[in-house]
Parts: structure tokens; sequence; C-alpha cells
């Protein structure tokens, strides 16, 4: 039975897992190139097989399993390392994925420079057809409304945050505004009043930011410190 493993590599690390691949005797079977419909990029998949490791494998159980290496999110002008150098037998479907993509595969042993294929149009497969366009316009739709939906539940969360410690540090200052209040201040006290909620709100609802990017025991422990020092406070006001 024949099992696939797939390996996603970054481009920086394409040709070091290939030289890996050589140096147990893999053999290349074949390298595709494939477009994203939804973004645009490109996707290489080179596959390989071990021959000596496969051969044991199908002595034991019937099984042997073919690697296939895959490099994602690849933008059209980003250059790509040959891997001609480790496996010459790459050299049709390179030329093949510069042709009729676009890519720009560098260090080829053997370069076509664009002539590989005769084509009528200059890399065909990197064309937009209005299928394409239309499939690639929904999915980015879709992902501009799951993500302003996110930002929208985000911001709401943070005005309830923000409103619930404005209440608490208005309830607060009313209490201490009511315990100090002289005659003479009555006429400004609901200006300095309203001022002090103000001021006590964003400091709330700036903590609340903060809390929120803590890890969450940290946070915890926060809340409770905070906590108890409201509460020393509020005894001190008392007394």
């Amino acid at each position: 039975m024949q099992k696939a493993i797939y390996t996603t590599v970054g481009i920086d690390k394409l040709l070091s897992h290939v030289q890996a691949l050589k140096g147990v005797g893999a053999r290349f079977v074949q390298m595709h190139a494939e477009r994203n419909v939804d973004d645009g990029s490109y996707r290489l998949v080179y596959t390989f097989i071990n021959v000596r490791a496969a051969q044991e494998h199908i002595a034991q159980d019937c099984s042997y399993a073919i690697e296939n290496l895959v490099v994602e999110g690849i933008d059209q002008y980003q250059e790509i390392p040959s891997i001609s150098s480790y496996y010459p037998a790459v050299f049709p479907f390179e030329n093949e994925a510069h042709d009729l993509f676009g890519l720009a595969i560098t260090d080829m042993q053997i370069d076509f420079k664009g002539f590989f294929y005769q084509v009528s149009t200059a890399e065909p497969m990197s064309v937009i057809t209005p299928e394409v366009k239309a499939a690639r316009e929904k999915a980015m739709k879709v992902r501009a409304a799951a993500e302003a939906k996110a930002r929208k539940a985000a911001a709401e969360k943070a005005a309830a945050a923000a409103a619930a410690a404005g209440e608490g540090a208005a309830g607060a200052g009313d209490a201490a505004g009511t315990a100090a209040a002289q005659p003479a201040a009555a006429a400004g006290s609901d200006a300095q009043h309203d001022d002090a909620a103000a001021k006590a709100a964003l400091k709330a609802a700036e903590m609340e930011a903060k809390l929120a990017a803590m890890d969450p025991e940290k946070a915890a422990k926060v809340r409770a410190a905070l906590a108890a020092k409201a509460a020393r406070d509020k005894q001190k006001k008392e007394a």
C-alpha cells in the first residue's frame, strides 16, 4: 500500500531538506505548481521516493511511502532556488513552472529562458479567468466579513468593560464625595465628580485592556491585588 507524507517547508529551508533526501538515497519523482484561487499565491510540491526504504517496507508489509516537500504562499516574483544541482531531472518541471506560471526559479542547470513551451499567452496559468476572479472576490468578502464581525465583537466587549468600570468608579466617587462634601464647595461638586468619574472610567478601561492582553493566570492575580487595594482604600475612607 502506498502512503504519502507531506512536509511543509519555507523557501529558505527547501535546499537543506532536498540535500537531506539526496543524502539518504531518495529519488526525485516530480514537481508541480498550483495556484491558490483565494489569494493568488503559488504552491510547489516536490515528490520523492526513498527506494531503499521502500523496498524494505514492501518486503515487510507491502507498503511504502512517497515523500512530498510543500512550499506554500509563494509570490509570483519571489525567487525560488532550483534543486537541479541535486536532481538534474527536475529541469522540465522547473522550466514548466517558469513558463506557465511565471515563477522566478533561479540557477536552473538547464534553463530554456522561457522557451520550454510555445504558448500564445505568456504565463497562461497565471491569467485570471472570470470564474477564478469571482471565486477569489467571494472568498475575500467572506474573510472581510468574518474579520469585521470579530472586530465588532471585540469593540463591544471593550465598551461593556469600560462602561462597567465607569459605573463602579462613579459609585465609589459618589460615596467619597458625599462623605467629604462641604457646604462651601457644593457649587463645584457636580463638575468635579463628573471629571473624576471620567478619569476613573478611562483608567479602568486602560487597565482592562492591559489585563485582557495578559496571561490569564497573571491577570487573575492582578485583579485580586486590585480588589484587595480597593478594599483597603474603602476601609481607610470609612475610618
